[in-house]
């Protein structure tokens, strides 16, 4: 074994150029196996790290009231009320479209959004300064607005200072309370997680021009119970709207699950079809290998006249072949990872690590391509006459 090992290595340094063109397959195979699986799942993964954020144990609400049939505030309540045993939290959610001012400054990428004392506490804010909306403030239609970040430094300077200032917000003035702790720790930009104003839903459905909220967030105790959650409210909403198509239930739990469910398919998609590389480097090693016989042929001709048996001749072909594909594989592994490290970054915004699985089923692929494609040519050199191989030129 280890002779033919040495054999293998003579062999492959004699031929550097022709081995590494042999390799060239191998290597390339298994870097794009590398790189697509680790850009997919690094992409997927700050998808999923998204929606995670957003509260996997959350369940939204959307309705289309009609003059007949309709939920209000007030009937949402009493069925969270009823079930405290599924729901920790729950909010009503109003859009408000329009024009925001800060002084002469037009906010023209700033949501605007009604909500609960609860809203806080269900995306994980934290006040920077001030407070958020109470229950006062929106039983009293308090005209009260809290901030992002972003809103507090760019239009007043800083979150302290912004305490106390006056938005306005479709011509009606609004008093700022309170500004949320920076949400984005990389970059401050309009439009983005940190651009934002909050006002009391009560408020925002008389600006709305709307009597009773048709959105609506509710927190499950666990993600367990989230599609036992999803099913009492469709069961609810089916009994007062009898018609499915006026409401719609979405728990985040679920978006998530066919979120996995779709970054395995790519992941499985991607790494098949660089996984064809491989292949084709597969034939790639059994032709060279089948040229290495042919040269060789009078040197194996006298191993055998001296005596070497026909499993120790099979036996230094496939190791050549299979030393061929390590080091191919390994010089592949060191290609994608650096790819994958440097230009996902650049890409994506975001890491995107070599996966072990990618690294893993890669070398293995490309060790077991040395060994399958390399036992043709080696079982051939084996069965040679020894004749006819030292009357070879």
């Amino acid at each position: 074994m280890r002779e033919s090992f040495n054999l293998a290595l003579k062999s492959i340094w004699g031929n550097k150029m022709r081995s590494f063109l042999t390799m060239l397959g191998i290597i390339i195979g298994v870097a794009a196996v590398i790189t697509l699986v680790s850009l997919v799942n690094g992409y997927m993964g700050y998808m999923t790290e998204s929606f995670t954020s957003m509260g996997t144990n959350q369940i939204n609400v959307n309705l289309m009231n009609m003059s007949t049939r309709f939920v209000t505030e007030e009937d949402m309540y009493d069925f969270y009320d009823e079930h405290q045993d599924i729901f920790i939290q729950m909010t009503p959610s109003v859009q408000v479209s329009g024009s925001v001012k800060a002084g002469s400054e037009q906010l023209s990428s700033t949501s605007v959004t009604g909500v609960s004392e609860e809203y806080a506490d269900m995306k994980g804010y934290k006040m920077e300064t001030g407070r958020f909306i109470s229950y006062p403030d929106i039983s009293t239609r308090q005209k009260v607005a809290v901030i992002g970040y972003f809103d507090a430094c760019q239009y007043f300077g800083s979150p302290e200072n912004a305490i106390g200032q006056k938005l306005k917000i479709n011509g009606y003035a609004f008093f700022v309370i309170g500004v949320v702790q920076r949400q984005d720790e990389d970059e401050l930009e309009e439009g983005g997680s940190d651009d934002f104003v909050l006002i009391p839903y009560s408020v925002a459905c008389k600006m709305s021009r709307s009597s009773i909220p048709s959105n609506y967030t509710f927190a499950t105790k666990d993600t367990s119970v989230s599609e036992e959650a999803a099913d009492i409210l469709e069961t609810y909403l089916e009994e007062v709207y009898r018609n499915d198509d006026l409401y719609t239930v979405t728990a985040m739990s679920e978006l998530l699950d066919s979120l996995n469910e779709m970054i395995a398919m790519m992941s499985l998609l991607l790494g098949g079809i660089a996984g064809i590389s491989l292949l084709v480097a597969g034939v790639g090693v059994m032709n060279i290998m089948l040229v290495s016989v042919t040269e060789r042929t009078r040197e194996i001709g006298i191993r055998k006249a001296l005596g070497a048996r026909r499993s120790v001749i099979m036996q230094q072909f496939v190791i050549e072949a299979a030393l061929t594909s390590v080091l191919g594989g390994l010089l592949g592994i060191a290609l994608g990872s650096a790819i994958s490290i440097v230009i996902g970054p650049m890409l994506l915004q975001t890491e995107t690590p070599p996966t072990a699985g990618a690294v893993i089923i890669s070398f293995g692929v490309s060790v077991a391509i040395g060994l399958i494609f390399g036992y043709m040519p080696a079982s051939r050199a084996a069965k040679l006459n020894p004749i006819d191989a030292l009357r070879s030129e």
